[in-house]
Parts: C-alpha cells; sequence; structure tokens
C-alpha cells in the first residue's frame, strides 16, 4: 500500500489517499472520500503510509465511462445551481448559491452557499427533491472559500492563491501590512474576496528580519557624515535605508549604517528589537 496526494476540482488542497498501487501524477482516479466516491487527480509521487495516519482511499483509475458520468453531474450541478439562485431570488431569501457538487454515485448533492444570517433553506431543498433523489446537504463557506471554490484573478494578474495553492487559510492581519510598509487603503489590500490579501502572509517573516536592523519610525538618528540630527519619518526595508527629517530638510535614502541613534530620554537608544518589529 503507498499514499498519493491527490487534488479535488475545485481546490489545490492535497488529500493523502491510500492506494493498493501507485498511479502516475497527473492520472485521474477514482477515491472514496468523506462524502463518498469521487473523481481526483495525483498530483505527487506516492509515499510511504503513517501507521497513526486516517486515510481515504484510491479506489481505481478513472474510466472513461467515470469522467462521462463526471462531465454529466458537474453539468447537472450548474444548472441546479442557477436554479437555485432563481428560487431564492423568488423567495427573498438573502443567500448566494455558491456551487453544487454531486458524488460520483450521485447519493449526495453538496450545496455551498453564503448567508450573512441563518437562514431557513427548507425550500431550496424541496426544489432539488424534484431534481434528483440524491441526499441534500447544505454546507456554509466563508469569503475565502468562495474564492477558492469559484476561482478569480488577484491584484497580480495570476489566479487568486486560495484557488491555485493554497493548502490552508493561515491568519492575515493588519500588522503584516505596516511591517511591510504598505499604504493602509482596504482596496490595495483586499483581495477579491474582500479580506486581507493572503499573499501578506508569504514575505511576512522576511520583513520582519530586515527591520530588526533598521532604527524604529519616530527614532531620533544622526548621519555619521553630515552631523545632522532628525527623525525617521520612513522605513525602507528591503534597500535597508529610511528617511529622516532633520531641521535642515529631508534626507532620503540614508543607509542604516549611516546612522547614529540617539539615546532618548526614556533610556532607549532607538534600536529596533525584535517587539518593535511586530508593533510597527
Amino acid at each position: 500500500m503507498v499514499v498519493l496526494p491527490v487534488r479535488f476540482e475545485r481546490s489545490p488542497r492535497l488529500h493523502a489517499m491510500l492506494s493498493e498501487a501507485p498511479h502516475a501524477v497527473g492520472t485521474r482516479v477514482v477515491v472514496q472520500g468523506k462524502r463518498g466516491p469521487e473523481v481526483a487527480t495525483v498530483r505527487g509521487e506516492a509515499g510511504d503510509p503513517d501507521p497513526q495516519a486516517r486515510y481515504g482511499s484510491v479506489l481505481r483509475a478513472a474510466t472513461p465511462e467515470d469522467l462521462a458520468r463526471w462531465d454529466e453531474l458537474h453539468r447537472q450541478g450548474e444548472d441546479l445551481k442557477w436554479l437555485l439562485r432563481a428560487r431564492a431570488r423568488e423567495r427573498g431569501l438573502p443567500v448566494k448559491i455558491v456551487a453544487l457538487e454531486f458524488t460520483l454515485d450521485e447519493s449526495l448533492v453538496t450545496v455551498s452557499y453564503s448567508a450573512e444570517d441563518r437562514i431557513e433553506l427548507g425550500g431550496l431543498i424541496g426544489d432539488l427533491r424534484g431534481h434528483t433523489r440524491a441526499r441534500v446537504n447544505f454546507a456554509a463557506v466563508g469569503p475565502r472559500e468562495q474564492a477558492q471554490i469559484i476561482g478569480t484573478l488577484g491584484a497580480c494578474g495570476r489566479g487568486n492563491c486560495s484557488s491555485t495553492h493554497l493548502q490552508e487559510f493561515a491568519p492575515v492581519s493588519i500588522r503584516m501590512a505596516r511591517d511591510q510598509q504598505l499604504p493602509l487603503n482596504p482596496e490595495k489590500l483586499s483581495g477579491p474576496c474582500g479580506r486581507l490579501l493572503c499573499c501578506l502572509q508569504f514575505e511576512h517573516g522576511m520583513y520582519l528580519e530586515l527591520l530588526r536592523d533598521l532604527p524604529r519610525k519616530n527614532a531620533r538618528v544622526c548621519h555619521t557624515e553630515s552631523g545632522a540630527c532628525g527623525k525617521v519619518t520612513k522605513l525602507h526595508p528591503l534597500a535597508g535605508t529610511v528617511d529622516v527629517q532633520t531641521d535642515q530638510g529631508l534626507l532620503a535614502g540614508v543607509p542604516a549604517q549611516a546612522l547614529t541613534r540617539v539615546t532618548d530620554p526614556a533610556g532607549g537608544k532607538g534600536r529596533r528589537s525584535e517587539a518593535d518589529a511586530a508593533e510597527t
């Protein structure tokens, strides 16, 4: 037995599945997961199973009949998605139907939806009963899950991270934007989902390392060559420089090594500590 990483169509997350035999990367297989039999794609090399872990299972390589059936269920799900959206509008329900997904044996249909408040979905279940005998499961999803399922373009022009490669949604805070010296403009810092950009977390650790070699913002410093002293007004972590406002004017792009920290009245030296970097 081997373990294969597989990926489902609507998510980039890899799921470990137990298989009796290895399958080549890119092979579409039928797997038995939590919801039932589904079609997935092998996305990595086979590995050894962990005796302590629990796995789903790879049932077989998908046959042409499996794939044809899977495509038909996908089309049926798309049609029913639009039907439910229309029925929700007719009933005045404040809900967004994001996706409908069948299992390969059509025993279960999962309806992913988004709503601000708790709503009664019994009427929509009744609407589905007239089109499928599958058991209906409604699953509430958040903004990031919506972007993952639907897929969209990010500010970089590429597919959004949540639908292309993210394996989990790590916490993202406005503090990360401050550490990266980004303007705190909600429109610039928000992704298509309306939440803070997931990519803010990717380089955050690097920025914290760079900031430790820079003086704090508003710290009092003196330029070793000119002797001019002033207050740090802006940090440039990637360049390793800062801007200093002196009585004579602005010194822009001064290397941190060319500055001397001035002891402040409270006893500090204007040097940036790890705690300071986390509070910029």
